[in-house]
């Protein structure tokens, strides 16, 4: 017999499989089949070949491995290996015409939901909990991430709009005291974490400060006008190198009029909100403005104190406000708005220690490299995570207004190349605390 929670747990993979889809048809159809095909930037794919790639994915997971049903496609696997081809070189591959990558979606999306409602889910890693189901939502739900990332890239008129994100309700400023010692990190409970989030571990952190909010375009546009771009002490080496090769002198979308900032937002030219985070900085940018304000950026085992411990009960949470799913008034997720809040719009998001706007806004940049847990094992392919570890790559955390909540925890890690701008990166920084601070 099924039971009630089984009932309950189909109907959320369906619920969040169907709405995962929405975004990524919200994100497709508001432009027409010759921006759908051309590729925005090469940095980026273009939007056809990740409307197909989801698909695909589902196909391989869903259909082919835990259901066993036929292939419908297997004739474009290889296209769509996000291995086999850089995404600089994905226009020139014979890729789905759009109306064909759309029956394609909806060919395979129709199998998945009647596979929804009879396979079981039990009996192996893959399928306990449905976390099979739930990686896919969460690769779909990246990548639409990635869509709005090429819609920020992509040149005319804005085809995009949401509400604007809510105002401070709470002046929030300065710098948190975070007690030292251990504390629960990663989770061996959640049923949906990827592996490189597991499993939960003990770790150690010395006391340390750091900043109760994102770093925000003022405070950011004041490093700029202090020479933060050309004095070079403030960089590192590698830093400096790139900033010189690359001739950065500001975030990636800002312009200089006059005296005032402007910064271009999916297809809209406006003065920047001083009071919000700043975002598309890279790695090196966060770096050198944390070395110009006396501080660093934070390490990630940090980061995670600072979002999850919580000093009365001694126990790490599950996001910084608690244990409750995401709710819209804990922060900016899910492509709800277009652009990070002001610092202080989501006091009920912050986390027991006092930090604010961890979860959502701007993904953060931390000083860590991306690496394994001790006893990571990978699941279920090598490819999610562990072959990228030990290598260039940069963890960030905390989601952006971009991110959905199915795919951030406070637990969720992100990674990229200290170099990339076009991502909806942030950062906040953090400093050693001294023995006679309290």
């Amino acid at each position: 017999m099924t039971s009630r929670s089984d009932y309950a747990l189909r109907d959320r993979v369906a619920g969040e499989l169907q709405r995962a889809r929405a975004r990524t048809v919200q994100l497709t159809d508001a432009v027409d089949d010759a921006d759908l095909t051309r590729q925005h930037s090469p940095l980026m794919s273009p939007l056809v070949w990740d409307l197909a790639h989801v698909a695909n994915q589902e196909e391989l997971w869903l259909l082919r491995d835990v259901g066993g049903r036929d292939a419908v496609r297997a004739d474009i696997d290889e296209l769509y290996d996000a291995f086999k081809h850089s995404r600089s070189d994905r226009p020139a591959l014979p890729l789905l015409p759009p109306e064909e990558a759309r029956r394609y979606v909806h060919q395979v999306r129709d199998k998945v939901l009647d596979l929804v409602d009879v396979v079981a889910l039990e009996g192996r890693p893959l399928l306990d909990n449905a976390f099979a189901f739930g990686m896919i939502v969460q690769h779909e739900q990246q990548h639409d991430e990635t869509m709005l990332a090429t819609h920020q890239l992509r040149a005319g008129d804005p085809v995009l709009a949401a509400p604007p994100p809510p105002r401070a309700s709470a002046p929030v400023g300065g710098e948190v005291a975070v007690p030292g010692g251990a504390f629960t990190m990663g989770t061996s409970t959640e049923p949906w974490a990827l592996d490189n989030e597991r499993p939960a571990h003990q770790a150690s952190v010395a006391a340390f400060w750091i900043d109760a909010t994102p770093v925000t375009n003022r405070q950011f546009a004041e490093f700029i006008a202090d020479g933060g771009y050309i004095h070079r002490r403030w960089w590192s080496e590698p830093g400096w190198r790139h900033r010189t090769q690359a001739q950065l002198s500001a975030p990636v979308h800002w312009q200089q009029d006059g005296g005032n900032w402007l910064a271009t937002s999916f297809g809209r030219r406006a003065p920047i909100e001083p009071d919000a985070p700043v975002v598309h900085v890279c790695y090196y940018e966060a770096e050198a403005y944390a070395a110009w304000a006396g501080k660093r950026l934070p390490t990630e085992v940090e980061w995670e104190r600072a979002a999850r411990f919580d000093p009365a009960t001694r126990r790490s949470r599950r996001y910084p406000w608690g244990d409750e799913d995401p709710q819209p008034y804990h922060a900016n997720l899910g492509q709800r708005h277009l652009a990070p809040a002001q610092v202080g719009a989501y006091p009920r998001g912050a986390s027991a220690l006092g930090v604010h706007q961890l979860i959502g806004d701007v993904w953060e940049w931390t000083s860590s490299a991306f690496a394994g847990y001790p006893g990571f094992r990978a699941f279920p392919y090598r490819e999610y995570s562990e072959v990228f570890f030990d290598g260039p790559y940069r963890v960030l955390r905390g989601g952006s207004f971009g991110t959905d909540a199915a795919a951030c925890r406070a637990t969720f890690r992100n990674w990229d190349y200290p170099i990339r701008r076009q991502i909806f990166s942030g950062f906040r920084c953090a400093r050693d605390r001294l023995p006679d601070e309290t």
